[in-house]
């Protein structure tokens, strides 16, 4: 009989693999939107317009950071401002045309980086299901973070 697995050991394992994980996807590719261009630009996406504060509050980051990062992308055509419609003191940012193609671009990017590893990686088809199967836990586990 097997013995039920530590739950110490576990947590331990899934935090060192993940966490290679994670840090090979955040690796910008060559001419690639950095993780805080693509956050913001990912939560105006999903939340709409917001005025540079809300998003660095959002961020967890300042408000001069969130700046340089509007800035940059501004400058690139991936999100404009415009007069708050409910305060025209206040000006919002949000996501451009071009804004929405780059994020697609993006993640497209990164789901053929991950296709080619697993297509290259020497996966045999029983161990592309086991992740298939895992993904749910893995999303799950996420959630209760």
């Amino acid at each position: 009989m097997v013995d039920d697995p530590d739950v110490r050991v576990v947590a331990s394992a899934v935090q060192a693999s993940l966490g290679l994980f994670v840090r090979r996807l955040r690796q910008p590719l060559r001419g690639e939107l950095t993780l805080p261009e693509v956050s913001a630009l990912s939560r105006l996406e999903r939340a709409g317009a917001a005025t540079a504060s809300d998003l660095a509050r959002c961020e967890q980051i300042t408000p001069q950071a969130m700046g340089v990062t509007l800035a940059g992308l501004e400058g690139r055509g991936l999100v404009e401002r415009r007069p708050d419609p409910a305060d025209g003191r206040r000006v919002v940012m949000s996501v451009t045309e071009a804004g929405l193609r780059a994020l697609r671009a993006r993640r497209d990017a990164r789901a053929e980086q991950l296709e080619r590893a697993l297509a290259g990686g020497g996966f045999t088809p029983a161990e592309l299901a086991t992740l298939m199967a895992a993904l749910p836990l893995i999303e799950r586990l996420g959630e209760s973070l």
